[in-house]
This record gives C-alpha cells, sequence and structure tokens, in this order.
C-alpha cells in the first residue's frame, strides 16, 4: 500500500513503523473473512482492512472525526486478523500507534472520559478493586442486573501456597483483577509446578503488567508500569529465575512485548528484551514438564476457549488443548474457535452491546457439544463468559489441580 505521511505524522514517535506496517498491507481482504466486529456489523470500516485505511488516511493528513474514533474503538484488538493475514501485517502495532493520534485530536465525551478514568483508576491496583469485589459480593442481590453479571456468583478461596524449596524458579505475574475474581487460580498453578519440583518465587513489587494503561490511549503510563516491574523482576532475574510465568494470556502477550514497546528507550531495551524472552505462559512450562506422573484425569467432558491472546498474539492455539488431552481430560469439539469471546480486556465495559452479542455466540458454540464445564486461559474471558450463568467457566489449571489432587481423584 502506497502512503504519503503528513509532515505532521513524520514527527510521531512511531512514525517509521506505522509507514512500515502500511506498506505491507497488499488489501487483499483476506483479514474481514475472520473479523468478529466485521462479521456482526457488516461494515467494512469495522474490519480491519478499513480500519487501515481510516488509519492511513489521518496520517496522510486527512481530518479525524468522532466517527473514526468508533470505528477504531469497536475493535476487540482480538489479532485474529493477524493470525489470517498472508503479508504479516502488524496490525495491533498500527492500531496501537492510530488510537493515540485519533485521542490526540478528538475528545471524548464526558461519560466516556470518567468511564476510562475510572478502569484505569481502579483495576490496576490488587487490593483496591479487591475490596470493591467484596463490597460487590456483600451488596450482590441490591445490584442492578448489569452490574451482578460482572460479580462472579462463586470465588474459590486460594488455599495454601507451597514454600520456595527447589532449586529450579519462576516468577509469577500475579495480574490486577484475577486475585480478586479467582485468587485460586496462581494459587493452583503453584501447588502443581511446586509438585514438578519449581517453586515460585514471590515478588510483591511488581504489579500490572500496563495493558489496561496502554490500551485505554495512556501508553506513556502503561510503559511506565513496564519498566516497574521490570526494576521489580531484575534481581531474580540475576538470580537465575528461568522463566516469569503468566496465567492470564491477556498479561502474557502484553509482557512478551515488553522488548518491542521499549526497544527505544537507552535505560530499558536490553532489560526488557530480556524479560520478553523469559515470559511464559503457563502451558509452555508444563507441557515441557513429565505431567502424566501426577496422574490421569478421567470421566470429565471440558470445552476449551482458547483466549485471542493465547492463540493470536502468543501463537499458542492448541498447546492447552493436547495438555488436558495428555492428561486424559474428554474435549468437546468447539466451532469457529478461532473467533473472540468479546471481553478483550475492558471492551466488555466500554462496547458493553458488542461484547454480549459475542458472548452469546462464543457460548452457543463452546455449549454445542455439552460440556460439563469450560475451561480457558484469562481471566477476562473466564468472568465474561461466566457472566452469562450458564456453564461453569474456570481457568483450566484450576480443573487440573483438583483433579490430580490425591484426596479427591477417587472422590
Amino acid at each position: 500500500m502506497q502512503t504519503n505521511l503528513s509532515e505532521t505524522s513524520r514527527h510521531l514517535a512511531r512514525a517509521d513503523e506505522a509507514e512500515s506496517i502500511l506498506r505491507s498491507c497488499v488489501h487483499c481482504g483476506f483479514c474481514t473473512a475472520t473479523c468478529p466486529t466485521y462479521q456482526l456489523l457488516g461494515d467494512e470500516l469495522d474490519g480491519p482492512r478499513g480500519r487501515i485505511y481510516l488509519i492511513k488516511q489521518m496520517l496522510e493528513g486527512a481530518p479525524i472525526t468522532a466517527s473514526t474514533q468508533l470505528h477504531l474503538d469497536r475493535c476487540l484488538s482480538c489479532r485474529n486478523c493477524e493470525t489470517t493475514c498472508p503479508s504479516g501485517v502488524k496490525y495491533h502495532d498500527l492500531l496501537d500507534i492510530g488510537r493515540a493520534v485519533v485521542d490526540q485530536q478528538v475528545p471524548r465525551p464526558l461519560g466516556q472520559r470518567l468511564l476510562r478514568q475510572g478502569l484505569r483508576a481502579l483495576a490496576p491496583h490488587p487490593a483496591l478493586f479487591k475490596a470493591l469485589t467484596r463490597t460487590g459480593q456483600a451488596l450482590r442481590p441490591l445490584l442492578p442486573a448489569t452490574l451482578k453479571h460482572k460479580l462472579p456468583a462463586r470465588i474459590a478461596p486460594p488455599g495454601q501456597r507451597p514454600a520456595t524449596r527447589h532449586a529450579r524458579r519462576v516468577l509469577m505475574l500475579e495480574g490486577c483483577v484475577q486475585p480478586a475474581l479467582s485468587p485460586n487460580t496462581n494459587a493452583a498453578a503453584a501447588r502443581l509446578l511446586d509438585r514438578l519440583g519449581i517453586s515460585v518465587e514471590p515478588i510483591h513489587q511488581a504489579g500490572c503488567c500496563g495493558a489496561l494503561d496502554y490500551h485505554l490511549n495512556a501508553q506513556e503510563q502503561g510503559l511506565a508500569r513496564a519498566r516497574r516491574n521490570i526494576d521489580a523482576w531484575w534481581p531474580a532475574i540475576e538470580a537465575g529465575a528461568e522463566a516469569i510465568v503468566q496465567t492470564a494470556s491477556g498479561c502474557g502477550a502484553f509482557v512478551r512485548d515488553y522488548g518491542h514497546l521499549l526497544e527505544h528507550d537507552p535505560h530499558y531495551a536490553a532489560k526488557a528484551a530480556r524479560v520478553s524472552a523469559l515470559s511464559r505462559d503457563l502451558v509452555e512450562v508444563l507441557r515441557a514438564e513429565p505431567v502424566e506422573q501426577l496422574g490421569l484425569c478421567a470421566e470429565q467432558r471440558l470445552a476449551f476457549h482458547c483466549p485471542c491472546t493465547l492463540q493470536h498474539a502468543l501463537k499458542l492455539g492448541g498447546a492447552v488443548e493436547a495438555l488436558l488431552t495428555r492428561l486424559g481430560f474428554t474435549l468437546t469439539a468447539v466451532p469457529d474457535g478461532h473467533l473472540c469471546c468479546g471481553s478483550a480486556g475492558t471492551y466488555s465495559l466500554t462496547q458493553p452491546a458488542l461484547s454480549l452479542r459475542l458472548r452469546d455466540n462464543r457460548l452457543n458454540a463452546l455449549e454445542s457439544g455439552k460440556p460439563q464445564v469450560i475451561a480457558t486461559a484469562n481471566i477476562g474471558c473466564q468472568a465474561h463468559l461466566d457472566g452469562a450463568g450458564r456453564t461453569p467457566v474456570r481457568h483450566w489449571i484450576e480443573i487440573v489441580e483438583a483433579a490430580l489432587n490425591p484426596e479427591n481423584r477417587h472422590a
């Protein structure tokens, strides 16, 4: 695609990157066939090719309007289009660049600003989010349906974590909302890793990965969180930690991108690249271990919802399914497994109508094989799908750890 960036656009920090991405697009349209929002709305501007044209036009000096902002906002950032694209267009990077430019030019309505600022003030702070979640649980009968469905009906207690006792050590990103909404997920992962001879070393100074700020167009704040995490992890990395494990694929996709996002930072570029190289989704660690020695899980029928961040960003589609099959679970077939559930970080709050349509479509596909439970690998997908109150949805590591627990194996 030929480009002619305006003089103003050429002064952007990522101008060369944007121009390179635009020129790699051959506008073939393969991406539209797998874009969830294009499938729902049928509007070229609500598909990747149309959004690329919008970004191209504004970087070439065309007027930027609220309509441009709306079409870019409607994108889920699911990256399905990147998996489909034969030219390797790095669409998510171009979208980040385009959204930042639009938000500088088009003021948002007050309601949108308050919602986005509220999300950024609340979600990245686990203690505050947990306190509000507990308050919401206590007041659940009084809450309107829209809020009630955002809270899990039941929160499993985390259980005890093993002490650090093995020579093999990994770090674990605890996450922001997961400790409140699903506190047993990381605890279950730590217990299972411990049984395989791998200790999780706690790093309490690490916090939010930065994705929430970054994708709500507070990009500098998101990168500041990335730098703080790098500083927090660095002593343990130098001491020999073999990986930084994430149980939420959304966080994992962003941590994996630290090296790219900070490549021009003279103080953090090398460290960020090292952190990205050490970043591992939990399934990447466990699939390399002799998990069968822990026992086999039978008589449990699962449907697996593969999060977009796991299959399209981390390129780990099929990895969890293969591990679950190794462990003896029966997996049901899931039609259109490449499609997004509509959670997409904060999308279920910023685009609720589209999000609910996507959720219901995904649940219909997941439930078509009549599973006992739906497993997934990302807290956002888990909370969003479970909020429908249909088939229970849990993180796959909790299901595995419970089934492999010697006390429960024959229960």
